[in-house]
C-alpha cells in the first residue's frame, strides 16, 4: 500500500489500541482475518486521494455469527486504525468485514456421496478374502432381489434379457465369468453408479437370508464399515429375522463433522488456541476412538467457560469444577433477555437446560474410565461407540455455540451504547 512498508506493523499496532480499549471481538477479527488493503477508490479534492480499503475476511460461519454487529467492529477497527495510518500515509482507509472465499472442490458433490475410492476399498476386500458376494443365493437370485433383471439388457445375443446370460455364463457354465464380474458389468455399475444401489448391493450381502452364518455376516459388516466410516456411512441393524439381524445403509457421521465445523468457528471467534487443540483431537477420534473424544468434549466446555470468564475479567477459584464453572458464566452473561416475561422462570429454566448439557458431556465423560481399555476385560466387553461420541460432541458444541454468541451479543451491546455510531472516516 502506497504510504508505509510494512502493513502488518500497522495492523499489529491497531491491535494493541483495540486491546487496551477493551475491543476483544474486534481483536479477534484484526488477528484472525485474511487481511489486505486494496486501492477502491480516489478523490481529487486537494491534489488528489487514494482511498483504500482494508478488507479483513473471515471464515464464513464466523460472518454468520457477528453480522449483526459487524458495522460497529469496522467502526472499532477503523477508529483504532486512524492515528497509526496518520503516520505514515495521507491517504483515506475504509475497513471491510467480508466472508472468506475458499476453493471447495466438493461443494456441488451430493451430500453423503460414497467415493469411488471406498468403494475399491470395498471390492478389494471381496476379492482378495474370497468373499462369495451371493452367499448361499445363486447369483441370478441374488441380483433379482435389487434389480429387475427382465428390463436389463443382455449382453449374449442369445437371451432377451440379463437374468439369461447371467444364468449362461455363472450358472450354467460357471466359469465362463470370473468370480467378481459384477464389479464391472456397466448394467450393475457398482463402482460408479448411485450411491444408495452399491450400498443397498453391501446390505443384501449380509442379509439372512443371503448369507446365514450369523457371525459370518457380523465379520463383514465390521470390515464394511471400517472402510465406509470415511464417508460418513455405515450398515446398522434394522430389523431382526428368526434370530438374525437384517441391515441398512444410514449416514451416521455428518451431524458430529457438522458440529466440529461449527466447533472451530467458535474457537476462532473466541480466539482460543486451546479450543483448537481440543476441537482437532475430537474430529480424529470420533470414530477411531470414541473414549477419547467423549472425554475432549468435556474438556471442550471447561476450555469455553474459562475463555469467556477470562476475557469477562472474572476470577476463578482453583480446583472449580465443570457445573461450577457453568454456573459461574450464567450468571456473568446474564443469560435470559430483559424483554422476556417472568424473567425469573425462564433464568431457571435455562440454567437447568445449560447445566443438563454441560452434565451430559461430564457424565459420557465417566463412563470413558468405565468402559475404557485396559483392565484385563473379558470377550464379552463392549466400549464406548462411535455414537456416544456424536451424543457428547453434539452437546459439548450446542453449548459453547450458545454461550459464545451470547457473549458476542453482550460485548456488541454494551460497546454500542458506550461509543454512538458514526460515518467511517469522518
Amino acid at each position: 500500500m502506497s504510504g508505509f512498508d510494512d502493513p502488518d506493523a500497522i495492523l499489529g499496532t491497531a491491535s494493541k489500541l483495540l486491546e487496551a480499549q477493551g475491543h476483544d471481538i474486534a481483536v479477534s477479527v484484526l488477528r484472525l482475518a485474511q487481511a489486505a488493503f486494496e486501492q477502491t477508490g480516489y478523490d481529487n479534492w486537494d491534489g488528489g486521494t487514494d482511498i483504500y480499503t482494508l478488507f479483513l475476511r473471515i471464515a464464513p460461519e464466523w460472518y454468520a455469527q457477528i453480522e449483526s454487529g459487524r458495522e460497529l467492529i469496522e467502526q472499532q477497527i477503523d477508529t483504532a486504525l486512524k492515528p497509526v495510518i496518520g503516520e505514515h500515509s495521507a491517504n483515506w482507509v475504509n475497513v471491510k468485514i467480508a466472508p472468506l472465499v475458499r476453493k471447495d472442490p466438493e461443494w456441488r458433490t451430493t451430500a453423503g456421496s460414497v467415493s469411488r475410492a471406498t468403494r475399491m476399498k470395498i471390492v478389494d476386500l471381496i476379492r482378495v478374502a474370497g468373499v462369495s458376494w451371493n452367499g448361499a443365493l445363486d447369483e441370478v437370485e441374488f441380483l433379482g432381489r435389487l434389480f429387475d433383471l427382465s428390463a436389463m439388457r443382455s449382453n449374449d445375443g442369445r437371451f432377451k434379457d440379463a437374468a439369461g446370460d447371467i444364468w449362461q455364463h455363472r450358472v450354467n457354465n460357471p466359469y465362463d465369468w470370473p468370480d467378481d464380474w459384477i464389479f464391472s458389468d456397466g448394467r450393475f455399475n457398482l463402482l460408479d453408479g448411485p450411491r444408495d444401489i452399491f450400498l443397498k448391493f453391501l446390505a443384501e450381502m449380509v442379509h439372512p437370508a443371503v448369507r446365514p452364518n450369523r457371525d459370518e455376516a457380523v465379520k463383514l459388516v465390521r470390515e464394511f464399515n471400517e472402510r465406509l466410516r470415511a464417508d460418513g456411512w455405515q450398515l446398522v441393524e434394522e430389523e431382526w429375522i428368526v434370530g438374525k439381524p437384517s441391515y441398512v445403509a444410514r449416514q451416521v457421521r455428518g451431524s458430529a463433522a457438522r458440529a466440529a465445523s461449527r466447533a472451530k468457528s467458535v474457537a476462532d471467534a473466541l480466539d482460543a488456541a486451546w479450543m483448537h487443540k481440543e476441537i482437532s483431537r475430537i474430529e480424529a477420534a470420533i470414530e477411531r476412538d470414541p473414549s477419547l473424544a467423549v472425554g475432549t468434549a468435556k474438556e471442550l466446555v471447561e476450555t469455553c467457560c474459562k475463555t469467556i470468564l477470562g476475557k469477562l475479567a472474572v476470577d476463578i477459584p482453583k480446583g472449580t469444577d465443570l457445573p461450577k464453572l457453568v454456573k459461574m458464566l450464567a450468571k456473568e452473561l446474564k443469560l435470559v433477555p430483559d424483554a422476556i416475561s417472568e424473567k425469573a422462570k425462564g433464568a431457571e429454566s435455562i440454567k437447568v437446560i445449560l447445566s443438563n448439557l454441560s452434565t451430559l458431556t461430564e457424565r459420557l465423560a465417566e463412563l470413558r474410565g468405565l468402559y475404557g481399555s485396559g483392565h484385563g476385560r473379558d470377550g464379552k466387553y463392549r466400549g464406548l461407540e462411535p455414537r456416544h461420541a456424536r451424543l457428547a460432541v453434539g452437546a459439548a458444541v450446542t453449548f459453547v455455540d450458545f454461550v459464545t454468541e451470547t457473549y458476542h451479543q453482550r460485548i456488541l451491546a454494551t460497546e454500542a451504547k458506550r461509543q454512538p455510531q458514526r460515518p467511517l472516516n469522518s
